[in-house]
């Protein structure tokens, strides 16, 4: 694959830059290169001006709002997003609920949800895992039973990133509980503001509460907000699922964190000399760079399947399992370059407008909360282990 850019290529990077130049607060783009905490209103008011630009749907087809962008011009952008420091997309409404609605919704649904999830109307979160249902998905236990023309919906989802802030939440419910797990499940839209639906937050090791408990007692769902049909959510959810494993690559975002760890490890001295030239530092790098220039090429190979009308398939496993280990190296080697300084953990530093004083380098109060928070990522949007098995069977029949 010719990884060299056009005339025209280079020419829209240009036009990304100078909107990134333009457009993205220099407030905001001081929080995410300070590994600062975002809150909702500097992540809607991010989305708020891609949006006016018309790219923050950007893989979406231009009939639902979508710029009509080639595979190209998405990697750049993405690419370019993370190098100028821009707040990652919410990927819930945008880039999980839109693609399954596109697909496989109702003309009426997409008519009413497509654009309330551009124009930040609706704040949407991911009802999937569930205790003892997390990478084995389609053993959920919370049900919706139909009751004229309202489903009745009780049972619990966990690990409900951002639920606090939601305005709904697209859920996976058994609604067939005589058919074989991966049969009897339905895909549905549901109102958090619903008679019945608790919240409850849960702290990560780092100190975050961006997860939650999300607690259903006998709320009623109208039947229009079924996707599909009946007993046929699975289907949903694996198409869903492969973009949430291409998102949680985060390939810009990669490489936006190796540009900061070289700088670090230039900056950081080990024996009088930068660490960078550490034989046994350099090497751990160098394969993290290597790794990172291979997973370009397969992010792009995904994309390239989606705009040729497809869905991303086992490529989309492989790009999460490397993807989310070069992301925890990263994160490994930036906590090992700032060395003693990464160590004192102080949360408040995380939090946009903190005096206090920083104990070295600005930056490393960053290290240890993004190594830990990252930890997490080889574990959801199905288990690593879990993405070897699905590449097993698609590519080797296994």
């Amino acid at each position: 694959m010719d990884l060299s850019f056009t005339p025209e290529e280079e020419s829209f990077r240009d036009e990304v830059r100078a909107f990134f130049r333009d457009k993205l607060p220099a407030r905001l783009s001081t929080l995410v290169r300070e590994g600062k905490r975002l809150r909702k209103a500097d992540m809607e008011e991010w989305h708020a001006i891609l949006n006016e630009r018309g790219w923050l749907a950007n893989h979406w087809p231009e009939e639902w709002g979508g710029p009509g962008w080639s595979v190209i011009q998405r990697f750049i952008f993405d690419n370019e997003s993370a190098l100028a420091h821009a707040p990652r997309v919410v990927p819930f409404g945008v880039n999980m609920l839109g693609p399954v609605l596109i697909k496989y919704g109702s003309e009426e649904q997409k008519k009413h949800w497509l654009p309330r999830i551009l124009d930040g109307s609706d704040w949407w979160c991911q009802g999937y895992s569930e205790p003892g249902a997390g990478s084995d998905l389609a053993g959920l236990k919370t049900t919706a039973v139909r009751n004229g023309d309202v489903y009745v919906v009780n049972g619990q989802k966990t690990w409900t990133t951002l639920g606090q802030h939601a305005d709904m939440i697209f859920c996976l419910v058994r609604t067939d509980a005589t058919a074989k797990k991966q049969e009897g499940i339905s895909f549905l839209l549901i109102d958090m503001k619903s008679p019945g639906i608790e919240v409850r937050p849960i702290t990560l090791i780092d100190g975050e509460q961006e997860v939650n408990e999300v607690f259903f007692t006998d709320v009623e769902v109208p039947v229009a907000n079924l996707v599909g049909e009946e007993n046929q959510g699975w289907t949903y959810a694996k198409y869903l699922l492969t973009y949430e494993r291409t998102n949680i690559a985060g390939v810009g975002f990669s490489i936006a964190s190796f540009e900061r760890l070289k700088a670090v490890a230039q900056m950081q001295k080990k024996g009088g000399r930068a660490l960078a030239e550490d034989p046994l530092f350099a090497a751990r790098m160098a394969r993290v760079e290597i790794d990172l220039a291979n997973m370009q090429t397969t992010n792009l190979r995904v994309l390239a399947a989606v705009a040729g009308g497809g869905a991303p398939g086992a490529e989309s496993s492989m790009l999460k399992i490397k993807g989310t280990e070069i992301r925890q190296e990263i994160t490994a080697l930036t906590r090992r370059a700032y060395g003693s300084y990464a160590a004192p953990y102080i949360p408040e530093a995380l939090e946009a407008g903190w005096n206090g004083e920083d104990v070295g380098p600005e930056d490393a109060a960053m290290a240890a909360p993004s190594y830990f928070n990252n930890r997490k990522l080889s574990i959801f949007g199905g288990s690593n282990e879990i993405q070897k098995n699905i590449i097993s069977k698609a590519i080797l029949g296994l």
